[in-house]
C-alpha cells in the first residue's frame, strides 16, 4: 500500500500498476465495475491525472486484518477543466490481495463534495494524515463486531449515531438525514479487530434535496463505503463516505 500511495498514485507512476495489481484487478465505485488493469481501469486514471496534473493522496487511515485491508484518504489537486480551482475529497477503499499483488478495490469517492468545491472556486481543507500508516499492526477479524455492524446498517442508525460522520460533514458541519432508509445490501464486510469497513447499498426515499434532485418522494439508491469502531457492542464512531454524485446522476437518467 506504500507503494500504492507513494510510489504510483503520489507520482503518476502508472507503470508500477503492473508490480502491485493482478491483470484482471477490478475496481467497483458506485454502481460502476471497471475490470482488468491495463484497460479501462488504466484510462479512467489518466483521465484523473490528466484533470488534475499535480494530484495527490493523503491517507487519514488504514486498517488491516492481514488479509484484508481498508484506507480512508483524501485526494487533492486543481483542475484544469474549472480553470486551476482546487478541491479535496474524502473517500474510502476496501482492497483485496491474493498474497502478491492487489486484485480489487471496492471504493467511494465524495464526488458531489469535489464538484461543489470547483463550481465555487472554494476548496475544502486537508484534513489531518494518518502519523504512520505504514506501521500498522494487523489486527485478527472479530465476529460480533461485523455482527454489531451488520445489525446497525440494518436498522438505519447510520445518521443518527453522534460519532458517525457522513462524507464532507467533518468540514461542514452535520445536515438533516438524506435518505429514508427502507432497505440496505451489504457488499462486502470485514473486522480488524475492534474496527469493522464496509461497502453497502442503500435503498429508500431521499429526505431532503440533493443538487437539483428534490425529496419528491423517489425511490433512490445511495452507494457508500465506510469505517466504524465498536465499542461495549455498540458502533461508536466512524466514518462514511457516500457516493451522492452517483444517486443524482441515477436519476436524472430515469427522469
Amino acid at each position: 500500500m506504500k507503494r500504492y500511495v507513494v510510489e504510483y498514485t503520489n507520482a503518476h507512476n502508472q507503470a508500477l500498476t503492473k508490480d502491485i495489481m493482478e491483470p484482471d484487478y477490478q475496481l467497483q465505485m458506485g454502481g460502476h465495475r471497471i475490470s482488468g488493469r491495463d484497460g479501462a481501469y488504466a484510462e479512467a486514471t489518466r483521465r484523473q491525472l490528466d484533470q488534475f496534473p499535480g494530484l495527490g493522496l493523503t491517507v487519514h487511515e488504514i486498517w488491516t486484518s492481514g488479509e484484508r485491508l481498508a484506507m480512508r484518504f483524501s485526494e487533492h489537486g486543481a483542475s484544469r477543466r474549472h480553470n486551476g480551482n482546487r478541491a479535496a475529497w474524502g473517500g474510502i477503499g476496501l482492497y483485496r490481495w491474493n498474497g502478491r499483488k492487489l486484485t480489487s478495490n471496492m471504493v467511494e469517492q465524495d464526488y458531489f463534495s469535489r464538484a461543489t468545491q470547483l463550481a465555487s472556486g472554494v476548496a475544502y481543507p486537508v484534513e489531518t494524515p494518518a502519523t504512520a500508516p505504514w506501521d500498522t499492526i494487523a489486527a485478527a477479524p472479530d465476529g460480533e463486531v461485523e455482527e454489531v455492524t451488520r445489525r446497525w446498517l440494518g436498522e438505519g442508525l447510520l445518521e443518527a449515531t453522534p460519532g458517525v460522520l457522513c462524507d464532507d460533514a467533518w468540514h461542514l458541519g452535520r445536515e438533516l438525514g438524506l435518505v429514508d432508509q427502507e432497505g440496505i445490501e451489504i457488499n462486502d464486510l470485514f473486522s480488524c479487530g475492534d474496527v469493522a469497513a464496509f461497502h453497502a447499498t442503500q435503498t429508500g426515499k431521499l429526505a431532503r434535496q440533493l443538487g437539483e434532485v428534490p425529496a419528491d418522494g423517489t425511490l433512490v439508491r445511495l452507494h457508500m463505503a465506510g469505517i466504524v469502531r465498536i465499542d461495549h457492542g455498540a458502533v461508536a464512531e466512524g466514518r462514511v463516505i457516500r457516493n451522492r454524485l452517483d444517486l443524482i446522476r441515477s436519476v436524472n437518467q430515469r427522469t
